[in-house]
């Protein structure tokens, strides 16, 4: 079994399902409101798990019964908690999410997830121990993301980074890392001076640009490879690019070729559309290699 940190947000979701998504100043009416455990690194961890990694979460959560039940579903799903802590002065991150026309907008507050600093990584430093793979995403401080990437460089741990939400990255942190997970909008603001086939020759087997329904796109050494997508009817798309990128990790960290990994996570991210909520719909192993 893979041992996996996930360095990252934990948040809850409150999800409204609508048929229309509201324009600047329109009211419309929806029809359903709930709550979900989320943020990106929480979601990350609990989809690694499902598939059968050893994992810990690094991350902080607020003194409130969100952040109660966001560490209890961890919990529930075999996810190391060990270095989740509570904040008192601040509440649980939350997630705004408007599932309508058959995509999502999400609005972000990061609240105690801005906790995770490179002080609190520095005090959570045994959890790399042995770590086959270190994942983080950018829902938190943009320091701690460039701490992390250090750490693992020092200590020769693969980083797999997902650089959403979308802001500029330093280059050192994009040399740091031994993958980089963008979607096409992403990886536009982070490769502004290049096309999208300059930056893959770039970063050859590193750079993985997701395109929704087309697939994955890398470049790998020789030639621009697309990973065709898996083609299901989607219900919320909540957490597929989670789902994605914690199944690459997993795959990559058990040390399948590349292209067989990029295959393994699309087909772990289709599965996951096809239940409602971010975790929701996030496979089993078994599922995952039924349909490949």
């Amino acid at each position: 079994m893979v041992k996996i940190i996930v360095v990252g947000s934990a948040s809850m979701d409150l999800v409204v399902t609508s048929a229309k998504r509201p324009g600047a100043g329109e009211t419309v009416l929806g029809d359903s409101f709930s709550t979900v455990p989320g943020g990106k690194g929480a979601n990350q961890a609990v989809a690694a798990a499902r598939l059968g990694a050893d994992v810990t979460m690094i991350g902080r959560v607020g003194d409130d019964p969100f952040g109660v039940e966001i560490v209890n579903n961890l919990k529930r799903n075999h996810v190391s908690v060990d270095y989740v802590e509570p904040v008192t002065h601040c509440g649980s991150g939350t997630a705004h999410i408007i599932l309508a026309e058959g995509d999502n907008s999400i609005v972000v507050i990061k609240a105690a997830n801005n906790e995770v600093t490179p002080h609190y990584i520095d005090r959570s430093l045994d959890a790399f121990n042995k770590a086959d793979m270190v994942m983080i995403q950018q829902e938190m401080p943009e320091e701690t993301v460039t701490h992390v990437s250090r750490i693992c460089r020092k200590l020769g741990i693969p980083l797999l980074l997902n650089p959403a939400p979308a802001r500029p990255l330093e280059k050192e942190v994009i040399e740091n890392a031994a993958y980089l997970t963008p979607n096409e909008h992403e990886a536009k603001m982070i490769f502004a001076d290049m096309t999208v086939s300059e930056a893959l020759r770039k970063y050859p087997n590193k750079l993985f640009i997701t395109e929704g329904s087309r697939g994955v796109r890398y470049f790998d050494g020789t030639q621009e490879v697309l990973v065709p997508s898996y083609k299901v009817e989607a219900v919320d798309t909540t957490g597929a690019g989670d789902t994605f990128n914690a199944a690459f990790a997993v795959a990559l960290a058990e040390g399948k070729p590349v292209y067989e990994s990029v295959r393994f996570a699309n087909r772990a991210a289709s599965l996951s559309v096809t239940k409602f909520g971010a975790q929701g719909g996030m496979p089993s192993r078994q599922e995952v290699e039924v349909q490949i």
